[in-house]
């Protein structure tokens, strides 16, 4: 199963995050990246800023033939056509796509399998588990849910946009 984590807390060309992130959805196909599954979408506070806008965030489960190196700069075409610069880390952006699992994969990169951080992040575990209850981390073993049920309680504290 290929992961990709998608948030924005900046408006694009596109309009407001949810709406980049829509847009960015339907952009895979032209990468030959097809989309199986979409969470739904979630607010969370900005991290590490709560004062800077909040981001919109949402999991996909997609297929492709791409490599994850491949894929990765797919992602990264796709960001900077929805005005993604390089900058400051962690910093508000219009569009974030991360590869969170491709395939149960353990490799140091890049990008780096499965994603780093993702254990510490419920805007990444919350709508994974939506899409994904059964999945399980590669190199711990622990289900989705063991990972949320670690969290501090202020990291489980995400909306669904309806």
């Amino acid at each position: 199963m290929i992961l990709i984590a998608l948030g924005a807390n900046l408006p694009s060309k596109t309009g407001p995050p949810a709406d980049t992130l829509r847009a960015a959805l339907a952009q895979f196909g032209q990468q030959n990246v097809f989309v199986r599954a979409v969470a739904p979408f979630y607010r969370s506070s900005a991290w590490p800023d709560p004062g800077d806008p909040p981001f919109v965030n949402s999991i996909a489960h997609v297929e492709t033939q791409r490599d994850p190196a491949s894929l990765l700069a797919a992602l990264k075409e796709i960001e900077r056509a929805h005005g993604r610069m390089p900058g400051k880390r962690n910093a508000p952006r219009p569009l974030d796509l991360d590869i969170i699992d491709y395939d149960g994969r353990i490799a140091n990169g890049p990008p780096t399998l499965p994603h780093p951080r993702l254990h510490e992040r419920g805007f990444v575990l919350i709508p994974l588990y939506d899409i994904a209850p059964g999945w399980r981390h590669p190199v711990w073993d622990k289900g989705v849910i063991e990972l949320i049920d670690a969290l501090p309680p202020a990291a489980r504290m995400l909306t669904t946009l309806s």
